[in-house]
């Protein structure tokens, strides 16, 4: 996974998969905000299991991470237990607001 500059000045070129993607040199975001199928109130998140966030995450723990989730997608800590590999994100944002911070 990598993130890239892309000043919007112009079109995203098509990648192999047929998406627009950014052909600008890659860098490292200060702030990533990452997608949550479902969420803690102490910050773990549930993904989409692929790993990528938590890869990348890993790779720049200096990155500041905020989820995105739906409020739907609050679980209790009994339901989501994290995993030795797990990071916990700095902050949550739902449709109603901050979720976690």
């Amino acid at each position: 996974m990598h993130y890239r500059l892309w000043d919007g000045s112009a079109p995203a070129l098509k990648d192999e998969c047929n998406i627009p993607a950014a052909t600008g040199a890659a860098v490292v975001p200060d702030v990533v905000l990452v997608p949550c199928v479902g969420f803690t109130g102490s910050g773990w998140r549930l993904g989409y299991g692929g790993g990528f966030f938590d890869r990348w995450l890993a790779l720049h723990p200096h990155v500041t991470a905020i989820g995105v989730a739906w409020e739907a997608g609050r679980l209790s800590e009994a339901e989501l237990a994290p995993q030795a590999h797990d990071l916990p994100l700095a902050l949550i944002v739902t449709e109603n607001g901050v979720a976690q911070g």
